[in-house]
C-alpha cells in the first residue's frame, strides 16, 4: 500500500491510520521486553518466563492506564468509549497499577509468590525507560506541555515547544520528564546490578520517579486537581510514592541488618 499522507500525529497506509504515539509505545514495549530478558539472567529466570510475564503485564497495564484516564480525566465516557483506544487517553499511574496486578497474576500462575520482589526489580528499569520513550508520543500529539513561554529568548526547543492549536510556545515538560526518566534508567541499572538486596531497585524507582514527577507536574498546564483545591492529583501520588520508597528502603536495610546479625 502507498504511504500518501503524513499528518502531525501519524500517517496513513492506504485507508488505515497509524498514530506515532501508538508506534512509540509499541517500540517502548519491545525494547522493555528485550531488556527484561537480559536483566532476568541475574536471577536465572528464563526468557520464556519473561515473555509470559509480558503477555500478562502489558495488557493489564494498558487496561489500567485506560480506566484510570476515563475515570479521572474523562469520567463522562460511555461504556463503549472505554474500549476505543484509538481516540486516545492513557494515564501512567493507571498503567503502573495495572502492571502490578499483572505481575501478581504471573506469580500466581507460576505458584511462586517469592519471586515477586525479583520480578518487580526486573520490571522497574524497563518501566522507566518505557516512560522516557513514551513521552515523545506527547510531542507528536502536542500535549502534556507546561506553562506559556512569552519571552522570545526562551522560545526554543527543548526548553519550549510550539503548540499549533494554541499558536504559542509552552514549556516542553514532556521532554523534561523524558530526560529525567532516561537518567533514572541508568541509575536503576546500576542499582539493580550492584545491590544484593531484593526490592532496592523498586524503592529507587519510587523515589526517583516521584521526585521528578512532583517537580515537572508543577509546571504542567493540564493537571488534574482534587475537587476545587490547588492540590494536583499526580503530585500527591508522587509524594506518596516517594514516602513509600523511603519506607521500603528503611525496611530492606533493617531486615538485612537483622539477618546479618
Amino acid at each position: 500500500m502507498q504511504l500518501y499522507y503524513i499528518p502531525p500525529d501519524g500517517f496513513y497506509i492506504g485507508d488505515f491510520e497509524i498514530k506515532f504515539y501508538g508506534m512509540i509505545m509499541a517500540i517502548a514495549m519491545l525494547i522493555g521486553i528485550v531488556i527484561a530478558c537480559k536483566l532476568a539472567q541475574k536471577h536465572n529466570i528464563k526468557s520464556d518466563d519473561i515473555l509470559l510475564l509480558a503477555l500478562i503485564v502489558l495488557p493489564c497495564a494498558v487496561v489500567g492506564a485506560r480506566l484510570y484516564y476515563c475515570f479521572f480525566y474523562e469520567y463522562n465516557y460511555s461504556f463503549t468509549e472505554l474500549f476505543n483506544l484509538r481516540q486516545g487517553g492513557l494515564a501512567i499511574y493507571g498503567g503502573v497499577i495495572g502492571g502490578i496486578v499483572g505481575i501478581l497474576i504471573f506469580c500466581l500462575i507460576k505458584k511462586d509468590i517469592k519471586i515477586l520482589g525479583k520480578i518487580c526489580d526486573i520490571c522497574v528499569p524497563c518501566l522507566i525507560l518505557g516512560q522516557a520513550i513514551g513521552r515523545w508520543g506527547n510531542f507528536f500529539n502536542q500535549e502534556a506541555y507546561g506553562n506559556l513561554v512569552t519571552n522570545p529568548n526562551l522560545q526554543w526547543f527543548p526548553y519550549a515547544v510550539f503548540i499549533e492549536e494554541e499558536n504559542a510556545w509552552f514549556q516542553a515538560t514532556f521532554f523534561y520528564e523524558s530526560m529525567w526518566n532516561l537518567v533514572g534508567f541508568a541509575i536503576l541499572l546500576c542499582v539493580y546490578y550492584k545491590s544484593q538486596y531484593t526490592g532496592t531497585t523498586v524503592a529507587g524507582y519510587l523515589i526517583w520517579y516521584g521526585l521528578g514527577r512532583v517537580w515537572i507536574e508543577g509546571l504542567r498546564s493540564d493537571s488534574l486537581y482534587i475537587g476545587n483545591s490547588n492540590i494536583r492529583v499526580s503530585q500527591l501520588l508522587s509524594v506518596i510514592m516517594i514516602l513509600i520508597g523511603i519506607i521500603y528502603f528503611v525496611y530492606i536495610y533493617i531486615k538485612r541488618k537483622k539477618k546479618n546479625e
